[in-house]
């Protein structure tokens, strides 16, 4: 049995130079990146059985994002070729009090024009375990919004489970109203919700209750899965020290009881794929048949050591979050 993953790969341009603003910089380092495709990359390094499926242009660029996905490991059989341009997106990494910035150039991308019934879903899907969606996916396009939203049914015919990311980016929608739409067809047939607590209050406009941070996620919990009717829902935890410190740690609900990792303070290198890495390790432990506590306390690690890690991919190894996991957060040189 495998995992499957279907959105949109990019081209990530990022200022060479540590601290360096887009509008000023001269160089950019170049990777390949995307929600579904960063839990698609982490999941094959953990280990897994993975693949992803989306449409690259049949152009050097598109070649060199299949190389890419390739060296980790993710089975790319099924990937269209076609289309005008993959799409691009420029990351500003913030420092101390300035912020993050992300700047869009994907209309027209090559994903964002895939034909209505481009994928066989009931084929694509045999033999699979799970299937990753996040909201990014349907913001890219209505043909793409479709696609998803029959992906996903067709998941629950073929009792595919299916775990699906809010990632809710208010500069890819027109209207939230439209999201809360397409999310809640998605959520029907959806069997683990990720992501965090704020994302109710962005789309759902759902006060969320709570003392700090730790107590607001919990909440949320509750709310998603009487919401939606959800058994499992997983929510990251983050507290802003700066853009160069957060406060990190995740929650997890599963039939009624809640479940905790630990909680990590970290210096950030790069926050971007982050998310990705959390869900990543929730579906590895649940696809392992973990308990609760370990499935949620190695999501909580592997979200924690991502901030350490530039570039979206989350590259480290089951041992090494297990490391994390366990306690081993000095920093002290391995020999």
């Amino acid at each position: 049995m495998s995992i499957l993953t279907f959105g949109e790969l990019m081209l990530r341009l990022t200022p060479a130079l540590s601290g360096d603003k887009l509008a000023g910089s001269s160089a950019f380092g170049v990777n390949y990146a995307g929600s579904e495709s960063n839990v698609a990359s982490s999941l094959a390094v953990l280990g897994n059985a993975v693949q992803f499926v989306t449409k690259l242009p049949d152009n050097p660029l598109g070649d060199g994002a299949i190389r890419s996905l390739r060296s980790y490991g993710i089975d790319t059989s099924l990937i269209s070729r076609g289309g005008e341009r993959l799409g691009t997106y420029f990351i500003e990494l913030g420092a101390s009090i300035r912020p993050s910035r992300v700047v869009y150039d994907r209309k027209h991308s090559a994903f964002s024009e895939i034909a209505p019934g481009e994928f066989n879903w009931a084929e694509i899907l045999k033999g699979k375990s799970w299937l990753f969606v996040s909201g990014i996916t349907p913001a890219v396009s209505a043909n793409c919004a479709a696609e998803a939203i029959a992906m996903v049914k067709e998941a629950k015919r073929m009792n595919v489970k299916v775990a699906f990311d809010f990632n809710y980016r208010r500069t890819l929608w027109n209207d939230r109203a439209d999201a809360r739409v397409i999310f809640d067809e998605i959520l029907a047939h959806t069997d683990l919700l990720l992501g965090n607590a704020g994302s109710l209050l962005d789309v759902y406009d759902v006060q969320i209750n709570g003392s700090n941070e730790e107590k607001q996620a919990e909440h949320g919990l509750q709310v998603a899965a009487e919401t939606f009717g959800l058994k499992q829902v997983a929510f990251t935890i983050r507290e802003h020290t700066s853009a160069s410190q957060n406060k990190l740690g995740a929650v997890y609900l599963n039939n009624g009881k809640v479940y905790h990792s630990a909680n990590y303070t970290v210096d950030i290198a790069d926050r971007f794929g982050t998310g990705d890495a959390f869900a990543a390790g929730m579906l590895h432990g649940l696809a392992h048949g973990w308990s609760d506590e370990k499935c949620v306390a190695f999501a909580g690690a592997a979200f924690a050591l991502k901030h350490t890690i530039y570039g979206d991919q989350h590259t480290s190894t089951e041992q090494e979050i297990i490391a994390i996991m366990e306690g081993n957060t000095s920093g002290h040189v391995i020999r």
